[in-house]
């Protein structure tokens, strides 16, 4: 099947127990009890809403995200898996994944879970240090989060990704191995590594919390636990991320591939290629939750859907794919892009004599010095604006 036939889904759940202040998700504390039903019928409202982009494509991947999904109850979330199989066509190995936070799910909750189909559990766990979990706004222990993996597993999901965090507030070098030795410890399939950073609009940006590493330090916390995960088995194959097994994530994969996914949900965005001729459409769907379900309404659920430019399409595949431990190639470029990679070439060029890219004549790959310099890297790459 080609590549241009597959199609990745994203679902977000907005609601979460508390709002941490490092989140820039479009994520709501609870205050009410979810509105399961409506927002469910808002969901396949607007699955329904897309049905040319539906047409002909498989599902590849199916990814809950919020907010914190494992808070909708089991049957919410089989009733929508239902809606979307009598709707999309699924492959037999179709990656289903839930993001779930351990003080939002138990045993009975997650056996219920595993038999709605979903077979891919992403656990936000940030840390095993219960007094960095406070200084994160985190509401659950390092304990409850052991527990929750172990229950995960007994739950039978085998598939297991979970979260931490680094460049904590105050965290020491020793402190990030001990967390990653800890993270390890879990026995999980994947790992996701990521560096704490003040989002705008967010209380950490606002107020930033006091000893926060960067530069050299940073590089000095990453490295070693970066260390610690390949003599584990964890192989990088993107900046953030580390998998064993032969199970990376495929619905973050088609995101750095440049693939096409559609989102459904509050302020869930979408991507969708069109051919003849070759044009690129975003579209972000209203954030607020009820303006979002007051859709079936009042006629549509986007805020906003627009086409990108040249340009643009050539910079957000390079944001993406360079994240990429094997990079890309021309054919790949090409068809991801609709031009010519002789766009960039100059540039490739310059980059490879400044150490940046690897010296491969096929594969477009970041050097050790390009991924840690990332954001210098992609803007050299970047085309000039046209006038």
């Amino acid at each position: 099947m080609k590549s241009s036939a597959l199609l990745g889904l994203y679902i977000h759940i907005p609601w979460c127990l508390s709002k941490c202040p490092y989140c820039d998700f479009n994520s709501h504390a609870i205050s009410e009890g979810i509105p399961e039903a409506r927002y469910v019928d808002a969901l396949l409202a607007d699955l329904d809403s897309e049905r040319d982009a539906l047409s002909g494509r498989h599902i590849s991947s199916i990814f809950f995200g919020g907010g914190t999904p494992s808070l909708f109850s089991p049957e919410a979330l089989e009733r929508l898996l239902t809606g979307i199989h009598a709707r999309c066509i699924l492959n037999a190995d179709t990656e289903i994944t839930l993001e779930a936070n351990p003080a939002s799910v138990d045993a009975g909750h997650l056996r219920e879970i595993r038999t709605t189909g979903i077979n891919r559990l992403s656990i936000g766990i940030q840390s095993l240090n219960d007094e960095a979990l406070k200084k994160l706004g985190r509401v659950h222990t390092a304990a409850e989060a052991r527990n929750t993996v172990a229950t995960a597993r007994d739950a039978g999901f085998d598939n297991l990704n979970v979260d931490f965090m680094y460049g904590l507030p105050g965290q020491s070098t020793e402190q990030a191995i001990a967390d990653v030795e800890a993270g390890l410890a879990l026995q999980s399939t994947h790992f996701s590594h990521y560096q704490l950073t003040l989002e705008p609009g967010t209380p950490f940006f606002r107020a930033p919390p006091a000893d926060l590493a960067d530069g050299e330090r940073l590089y000095a916390i990453e490295a070693p636990c970066r260390e610690k995960l390949a003599t584990a088995g964890f192989k990088r194959y993107e900046i953030s991320a580390y998998q064993r097994n032969g199970k990376p994530c495929a619905h973050n994969l088609n995101y750095w591939h440049y693939g096409d996914y559609l989102g459904i949900g509050a302020g869930a965005h979408s991507k969708l290629t069109h051919e003849n001729p070759w044009k690129v459409i975003r579209s972000i769907r209203h954030r607020s939750p009820q303006r979002y379900m007051d859709g079936l309404e009042k006629g549509g659920f986007d805020a906003r859907r627009w086409q990108l430019t040249a340009e643009e399409i050539i910079s957000e595949f390079l944001l993406n794919a360079l994240r990429l431990r094997d990079g890309f190639d021309a054919e790949t470029f090409e068809a991801a892009t609709g031009q010519d990679i002789a766009i960039i070439a100059p540039a490739l060029q310059a980059a490879r004599e400044q150490d940046l890219l690897e010296k491969d004549s096929v594969q477009i790959r970041p050097s050790d010095l390009g991924w840690r310099f990332l954001d210098e890297l992609i803007t050299r790459l970047m085309p000039e604006p046209k006038p």
